[in-house]
């Protein structure tokens, strides 16, 4: 291997290696802020952080599908105002 690949190769290795460091730090710095604020603010009596975060997690998934639930619901009950025209137009055709 010539000199300028065997250069390359370890600076590629520190940066990529700086760049894992950085990224462990964010992330267990993030992971304690969330921790910090759960604890804080959401945890309810006798229960641990890693309960709170499940139990959340788990309302959270209950009001999407709740949500997915009604707007499925609402798309196939016809607008009421649209009933009420075809019901005018009925009425009219029978009255001709």
């Amino acid at each position: 291997m010539s000199k300028i690949v065997e250069v390359n190769e370890k600076i590629a290795e520190v940066v990529v290696d700086g760049y894992k460091k950085i990224e462990t730090s964010v992330v267990e710095g993030y992971k304690k802020t969330e921790d910090g604020f759960v604890e804080k603010h959401l945890v309810r009596e006798g229960e641990t952080v890693e309960e709170a975060k499940g139990r959340i997690k788990k309302e959270q998934e209950e009001r999407e599908a709740q949500a997915k639930a009604r707007a499925h619901v609402e798309v196939n009950i016809p607008d009421s105002s649209e009933i009420v025209k075809k019901n005018l137009k009925q009425q009219r055709m029978q009255i001709s």
